[in-house]
C-alpha cells in the first residue's frame, strides 16, 4: 500500500522566495526554467479552483497545440481520409515585398542628379531636353535599432578665467531643455508593452509616467472610437480572466457578493460597412455588461444590431427597453466541442466535422468574390440551407433513435448545437450575420499575450490606460495603419484632436494630416 503524500501547504511568495535562494546554484537557462515551472504551477491551481475549468481546458493548456482542420483531427483519431490538397493559389502581382509608402515616419532624403537638371540638353539624342519626372527613383535602405535611442548633446562649456563666468552653447533648433522624452518613446512603450509583450529597457515608474501622459492627450479619441463602435452593424464579444490587484483585494474584503469574485478584460469588436473597431475593458464587469454599456450610446434611429457570441449568459446583456439586439452564437464553438470527442467518436463527428466544413467552405467562397451582405446571405441559402438541413435531421434521429448516449460527449456536443440552433444559423436567415466570433478571439490575444508577459496590473487606473492604448493599436492593425505612427501623430496633435475627434480615427487620421499640410503650404 502506497504511503498517502503528506499536504504541505505554502504561498506562491514563499515558492518565489525559494527559487530565487537556489538562483545561485543553477545556470541562467535552469533558474529561468524553474521559475517557469512555479509561475505554471500557480496558474494551474487557480484554474483548478474555477468550478468551470475541465480536464480538456487543462490538456489544451498544458499539451502542445494541435492544428483543429477536418482532415488533421480525423487522422489523428485513426480515420483515414483522403486529404485533398488545395488548389495553388495565383501568384499575386508584384515583387512581394512592401512599397516605399509603407514605411511611414522614414526619413527620406532627396538625391538630386549630379550632373542633370530641368531644361538641360539630353545627353543621349543631344536634340531634346530633359525634364523633371513627378515619380522619383525610390532605393529603401533599412537598418536595425534599438526600440528606444538616446540623443546625448555635449554642450560646449567656456569659462573667463578672471571673472569665472561660464558660457553654455544653447541647444541645437527643436531640442527642448525640458522634455527629456520625445513623444515617439510613449509610442513605442505602448506599442512594445500593450502590443507585442515585449519588454522596454526603461524603468517601470518611467514607463508608467510616460504612458499614462500620453494617455491623458489623447483620451478623446478613444472615447470617440468607442461612440462610433456603438453604432456598428456587428458587435462581437467574449472575455478573458485578468489580474487586477487592487481589485483582488477588494473583493477578498467584501463579504455581500460571495458569487461575483471575477475579474475580466472583455473584448468588443464592432464592424461596419467592412471597417473594425476592438475595444478591450478591464473590471469586474462581464463582457455583456461591457457590451451594454457601449450600446448605451447607440443612436436610438439605427436599426438593432447583431451581436455575435458563445453560448454563456455572461456574454449576454441586459438591455433597457428601448435597446434590442439579434443573437448570433459562434458556430467554431458548437464546432470544437466535436472535436474534442472525435477520438472516442471517429465516424460520428466526421459527419459532422464535413458537414460543418462545407459551411466554412461557403462561407469563404462569398467573401472571396466580395458579395454584399444580401448576396452573401441568398448564397448560404442555396448552397449552405440543404446541408445544415440535413445535418439538422440528422443530429435528431441520433438522440430519438438512441443511437447516442446523451450524457456522453458525443451526446452533449449534438444536445448543445440542438439546443442552440437558431443562433448557430443566423447567417442563413440575418443578412450580415457571422458564421463565427474568431475575430474577437483573435482580439481577446492581446490581452491574454499582456497577461503572460506582465501578469497583472496593479491599479484600476493602470488598467484603463492598459485597455486604452491595446484599443487605439489593435483598431488601427484592423484598418491596416501603422500604429506606432498612428499613436506619435496623436501626441503630436493633442491640441487639435480636442475639438474634432472624429477626424483622427485610424482610417482618416492620414487625410486629416495632409489636408493640414495642404493648408499650410497654401497659406
Amino acid at each position: 500500500m502506497k504511503t498517502p503524500i503528506q499536504r504541505l501547504d505554502t504561498t506562491p511568495e514563499e515558492l518565489d522566495a525559494l527559487v530565487e535562494q537556489a538562483r545561485a546554484a543553477l545556470d541562467e537557462a535552469g533558474y529561468q526554467k524553474l521559475k517557469a515551472a512555479i509561475r505554471t504551477l500557480g496558474y494551474v491551481t487557480a484554474l483548478l479552483e474555477d468550478q468551470q475549468t475541465t480536464l480538456q481546458s487543462l490538456r489544451n493548456l498544458l499539451c502542445q497545440a494541435r492544428t483543429e482542420k477536418t482532415a488533421d483531427v480525423l487522422n489523428r483519431a485513426g480515420v483515414k481520409t483522403e486529404k485533398t490538397l488545395p488548389a495553388p493559389k495565383p501568384k499575386a502581382p508584384g515583387h512581394g515585398r512592401h512599397s516605399a509608402k509603407a514605411y511611414r515616419g522614414g526619413h527620406n532624403v532627396h538625391v538630386p542628379h549630379p550632373s542633370l537638371k530641368t531644361g538641360d540638353p539630353c545627353p543621349e539624342c543631344e536634340r531634346g531636353k530633359v525634364y523633371l519626372q513627378r515619380e522619383p527613383g525610390v532605393l529603401v535602405r533599412l537598418i536595425g535599432r534599438s526600440p528606444i535611442e538616446a540623443t546625448v548633446y555635449e554642450l560646449e562649456k567656456l569659462r573667463c578665467n578672471l571673472c569665472g563666468e561660464v558660457f553654455t552653447a544653447k541647444a541645437p533648433q527643436g531640442v527642448s531643455e525640458e522634455e527629456k522624452y520625445d513623444v515617439t518613446v510613449g509610442s513605442m512603450i505602448a506599442i512594445f508593452r500593450y502590443g507585442s509583450g515585449f519588454p522596454i529597457p526603461l524603468p517601470a515608474s518611467v514607463q508608467w509616467e510616460i504612458v499614462t501622459a500620453a494617455a491623458v492627450r489623447i483620451t478623446p479619441v478613444f472615447d470617440e472610437l468607442t461612440r462610433q463602435a456603438a453604432q456598428g452593424d456587428v458587435l462581437h464579444n467574449d472575455d478573458t480572466s485578468m489580474t487586477v490587484l487592487s481589485l483582488r483585494r477588494d473583493i477578498d474584503d467584501e463579504s455581500d457578493d460571495p458569487d461575483r469574485t471575477g475579474i475580466f478584460t472583455s473584448g468588443i469588436v464592432s464592424t461596419r460597412e467592412g471597417r473594425k473597431i476592438a475595444l478591450f475593458f478591464t473590471s469586474r464587469q462581464h463582457a455583456g455588461e461591457n457590451l451594454r454599456d457601449i450600446l448605451v450610446e447607440r443612436a436610438a434611429a439605427m436599426a438593432a444590431p447583431i451581436q455575435m457570441c458563445d453560448a454563456l449568459s455572461r456574454n449576454m446583456p441586459k438591455l433597457p427597453e428601448k435597446l434590442e439586439v439579434i443573437v448570433g452564437h459562434c458556430l467554431a464553438h458548437a464546432r470544437r466541442r466535436f472535436v474534442e470527442v472525435t477520438p472516442n467518436f471517429p465516424d460520428a463527428c466526421r459527419h459532422v466535422l464535413e458537414a460543418l466544413g462545407e459551411v466554412y467552405h461557403h462561407d469563404a467562397l462569398a467573401h472571396k468574390h466580395g458579395l454584399s451582405p444580401e448576396e452573401r446571405l441568398l448564397f448560404h441559402q442555396q448552397r449552405t440551407g440543404p446541408v445544415m438541413d440535413e445535418l439538422q435531421k440528422w443530429l435528431k434521429a441520433q438522440l430519438e433513435e438512441k443511437k447516442v448516449e446523451p450524457n456522453s460527449g458525443l451526446g452533449g456536443a449534438i444536445s448543445y448545437l440542438l439546443k442552440y440552433w437558431n443562433r448557430l444559423t443566423l447567417f442563413l436567415r440575418q443578412a450580415g450575420a457571422p458564421v463565427d466570433n474568431n475575430v474577437c478571439e483573435r482580439a481577446l490575444k492581446k490581452a491574454i499575450l499582456h497577461r503572460k508577459n506582465s501578469l497583472f496590473y496593479l491599479t484600476e487606473n493602470g488598467a484603463k490606460v492598459g485597455d486604452m492604448f491595446m484599443s487605439l493599436i489593435h483598431t488601427a492593425e484592423l484598418c491596416r495603419a501603422n500604429p506606432f505612427d498612428y499613436l506619435t501623430q496623436l501626441q503630436r496633435h493633442a491640441d487639435e484632436l480636442k475639438d474634432n475627434p472624429s477626424q483622427w480615427m485610424p482610417w482618416n487620421y492620414c487625410n486629416t494630416l495632409e489636408r493640414a499640410g495642404a493648408a499650410i503650404n497654401s497659406g
